[in-house]
């Protein structure tokens, strides 16, 4: 069982993960650097059970991030909506190995600190991706074999090497793996507490709320996410939860209690990132910011546009809640979506300031 003492190796006490695409990667900053302790490069491919990286363009830049922070912690994102591979790969003995192996051979030849696992979802195909009932145990197995591997490397190195997975927030990807088994391997699972609602509800909500407001059917919350999550067997230390600089936005929306809550024509797809939305969104352009204070979150809407979003003030209340609740810290999706930093230096002062 992995037992994380971040003092061993981090400079600040909670966790603060970028994930970043490869093109963002060209636009990150020595400033934005130096606040997080983690980077997650999105993403790594499986083919044919190995893991693979040669599409990514950026990489160069890894050893630079280093020379600005050199505490920072930087992980191969493998997989990613849609990236299928997993399935089979884990579904033999010889897959886990190849996958692991390759895993291994890449975050040597490109200086990873670790791995972080992807797989969107065990047990679900509805990404277009092959799925199986055995994905449940085999995810343990995988992931168990990476942890070996890795640390079979780490040894070598003298240095531990990180293995941590992307997690899906809602109650079927508790049904579709053993999180009281797989997290014994892992350092931090990442629940990714944004698209919460959004490409398939035609209801009207918010896509990344803390907490579960009054007359939302869905129920799903950060709050009631990391709650299942611990129920399964997930110690609350090793839990990173996720913020969101784009936005799920509604069209066609009835004129009802400020567009929330609304059912409309069509499901809520991705709206405009954080950057747009300063610049085009907020109070421009006959949308109106409206906050909801059970959830912690904003929304904006303009009589038939719903959008929903994180801002500065529903990440403070995010950071307050990680220090509150004992957890790890904080992830985002995605870099490349605030070049203004103003969400980024929000989460900074939340978990350091």
């Amino acid at each position: 069982m992995i037992k994380v003492t971040w003092g061993d190796f981090m400079s600040k006490p909670y966790v603060f993960t970028a994930y970043a695409g490869d093109r963002s990667l060209a636009l990150m900053t020595e400033e934005a650097i130096q606040k997080l302790t983690h980077l997650n490069v999105a993403f790594g491919h499986v083919r044919d059970h190995a893991v693979e990286s040669g599409h990514l363009t950026q990489l160069h830049r890894l050893a630079e991030f280093r020379s600005f922070n050199p505490g920072l912690k930087i992980l191969l994102s493998v997989g990613g909506w849609g990236a299928g591979g997993f399935s089979e790969a884990a579904s033999t003995e010889a897959g886990r190995k190849k996958f692991a192996a390759t895993a291994v051979e890449t975050l040597v030849k490109h200086g990873f600190d670790g791995i972080d696992v992807d797989w969107e979802y065990p047990c679900h195909s509805v990404a277009g991706i092959a799925a199986s009932p055995e994905d449940k145990a085999n995810f343990t197995l995988l992931l168990k074999e990476v942890r070996e591997q890795l640390d079979r490397q780490g040894q070598k190195d003298r240095k531990h090497y990180l293995l941590t997975i992307a997690a899906g927030a809602d109650q079927y990807y508790i049904d579709g793996t053993e999180m009281d088994k797989a997290q014994r391997y892992l350092d931090l699972v990442q629940i990714m507490t944004y698209d919460m609602r959004g490409g398939f509800q035609t209801l009207t909500g918010h896509h990344t709320n803390l907490y579960t407001p009054t007359g939302d059917l869905f129920r799903i919350s950060v709050d009631a996410s990391v709650k299942m999550f611990v129920r399964a067997g997930v110690p609350k230390e090793k839990i990173v939860i996720g913020a969101a600089f784009y936005s799920r936005m509604w069209k066609n929306v009835p004129n009802v209690n400020r567009g929330l809550h609304q059912m409309t024509s069509s499901s809520g797809g991705y709206g405009p990132t954080y950057s747009e939305l300063a610049a085009n969104y907020i109070n421009r352009n006959g949308y109106t910011r409206y906050w909801d204070d059970e959830a912690k979150a904003p929304y904006l809407f303009d009589g038939s546009h719903f959008i929903t979003y994180d801002d500065e003030e529903s990440l403070r209340h995010k950071c307050e809640y990680v220090k509150k609740t004992g957890l790890a810290g904080i992830m985002f999706w995605e870099y490349g979506c605030d070049t203004t930093l103003t969400l980024l230096n929000a989460i900074d002062r939340g978990l350091n300031g």
